[in-house]
């Protein structure tokens, strides 16, 4: 079975820009998942188990870090490594915060294909 990967963020753009990423840094998934928040992101876990998930931390609805928590409380899901992408003004409270509920590693924008590679390849 291929690798999957699941694109939490508010911005479609931004998604297909992640996506994009990916390939280039040479990590090809046979199956992008995509959501706009949090919550689109757990009903998509509900029937998915990808192999990873990369996660904007600002988002309406339900944002990244209520997304953690969330996760956290699904023995389904709870081990599904989880890369949060933040801003370069982000910030760094946020991300100590997401480590400290269970995120894998973070990538800031705007990053490149490397940096991507960096943060992922060790968790793939």
């Amino acid at each position: 079975m291929g690798k999957s990967v699941l694109i939490i963020d508010d911005s479609s753009t931004m998604r297909k820009i992640v996506n994009r990423s990916l390939r280039q840094a040479g990590l090809e998934f046979d199956t992008v998942l995509e959501a706009g928040d949090g919550q689109e992101a757990l009903d998509i876990l509900s029937g998915e188990k990808p192999d990873i998930i990369l996660s904007d931390i600002n988002m309406p609805n339900m944002d990244g870090i209520e997304f953690l928590k969330k996760k956290a409380e699904d023995a389904s899901i709870k081990d599904i490594p989880v890369v949060m992408v933040t801003t370069e003004g982000g910030s760094e409270d946020m991300v100590e915060q997401s480590r400290s509920l269970g995120a894998s590693g973070c990538v800031k924008k705007p990053f490149t294909p490397d940096q991507v590679n960096d943060v992922l390849g060790p968790l793939l």
